[in-house]
């Protein structure tokens, strides 16, 4: 579908807050600078599960897990655009928690399953129970429905096979959405936590050590005929999946992006060289406003896309607009962040090397920019 340039003004035009969207992201501001100061997350990164249990409660309490979720189903009846400011949030503090994986797993529901299992499910998704999703393969292709894992049948269900990375917090998830092939076709299957015998889990050494992934072996795994989703909507789930995802991770990226700057800034506007603040060289000066620059950019592309998020073809360009300018803006930011500090910016101590670290990873997860400007040229030429 090709839009000219005076309709894209138009259609992505739209950056007004809505009320809720407001009170989230005061909200959200506040909770994320409060519980995830850089100290902490840098203890959480040598812990095992790789967030804080009693954190991640209070979110559940507060509701923000239930709020792209229908009132019918224990949610609060909103829409992606007001889970964005809670995501910018937490990229901007490293805030790192089920909290993406979870949103989307429910969208996935929302998209393919039916009364039964969304009935089960997205209740207890809302009240913190933990689903993730397992997409990615050993092929490394960011297109979902390239899927070699298969489930055949095997009496009243399904027999299991193949191996899926990158499942994020796959160890203390309740539920995991697979994709699967069957008979050619790729559905969605639900795998319960008592389904993954012991073994089946690995976790990852990843770049962003923030984070927690895991490669799950499907071998094994048997699941009855009615932990599948319906095959007829598995195309609009794994697309709502993949925009799902990018809009939070452009959210997630924005928020860390401004940090990066901050924390640069800071350092520009106290550190002393040849009798003079570093901040004052142009050579510095020049490069961090640019950087600034591409974080507006990047943010007003990333508030399009929450807005447009639910309009059909615009919103899917919106999205894919905001994951590669996010990512450009993040990884620039970053870096100057490690130039600037010298030495030590390539140290362990320093910050900055963490939001490098978390602009790779985001940089990883469906797609980069230049993948996403690729599906952009099919869609607007």
């Amino acid at each position: 579908m090709a839009f000219s340039e005076e309709n894209l003004a138009n259609h992505l035009g739209g950056l007004g807050y809505s009320e809720e969207q407001i009170e989230l992201m005061d909200v959200a501001t506040s909770f994320c600078r409060d519980k995830s100061p850089i100290d902490k997350v840098r203890k959480l990164m040598a812990d095992e599960r790789g967030y804080d249990a009693q954190v991640w409660q209070e979110i559940a309490e507060l509701g923000w897990l239930g709020i792209a979720i229908p009132e019918a189903h224990g949610g609060v009846g909103l829409s992606m655009a007001e889970v964005a400011p809670i995501a910018e949030q937490m990229g901007r503090r490293l805030l790192t928690t089920p909290f993406a994986t979870c949103t989307v797993a429910a969208q996935a529901l929302l998209a393919a399953g039916d009364e039964v299992q969304c009935g089960e499910w997205l209740p207890r998704i809302v009240a913190g129970e933990i689903a993730t999703l397992a997409l990615s393969e050993p092929h490394g292709d960011w297109t979902l429905s390239h899927v070699e894992a298969t489930a055949k049948p095997n009496g009243d269900g399904y027999a299991l096979s193949g191996t899926k990375q990158f499942v994020a917090y796959a160890k203390d998830a309740a539920l995991v959405i697979a994709t699967v092939n069957v008979d050619g076709a790729v559905r969605l299957a639900l795998i319960e936590q008592s389904a993954i015998p012991d073994g089946a889990l690995r976790r990852e050494i990843i770049v962003d050590e923030t984070r927690r992934t895991y490669e799950l072996t499907l071998d094994g795994i048997t699941i009855p005929a009615s932990a599948l989703l319906d095959a007829g909507r598995s195309a609009t789930a794994l697309g709502q999946i993949e925009l799902a995802s990018a809009l939070l991770q452009a959210a997630e990226m924005c928020g860390g992006t401004q940090s990066a700057i901050d924390y640069t800034v800071e350092y520009l506007k106290t550190r002393k060289q040849f009798g003079k603040l570093i901040g004052e060289y142009q050579a510095l000066k020049h490069p961090i406003t640019n950087a600034y620059v591409a974080y507006e950019k990047a943010r007003s592309h990333m508030l399009s896309a929450a807005h447009n998020f639910g309009q059909q073809g615009v919103g899917e360009i919106a999205v894919r607009m905001a994951k590669a300018s996010a990512d450009k803006a993040y990884s620039f930011a970053a870096d100057r962040a490690v130039q600037f500090h010298g030495g030590f910016g390539f140290t362990h101590d320093c910050d900055a090397g963490l939001y490098r670290r978390s602009a790779i990873w985001h940089a990883s997860q469906f797609g980069d920019a230049a993948w996403h400007r690729a599906k952009l040229a099919d869609l607007l030429f």
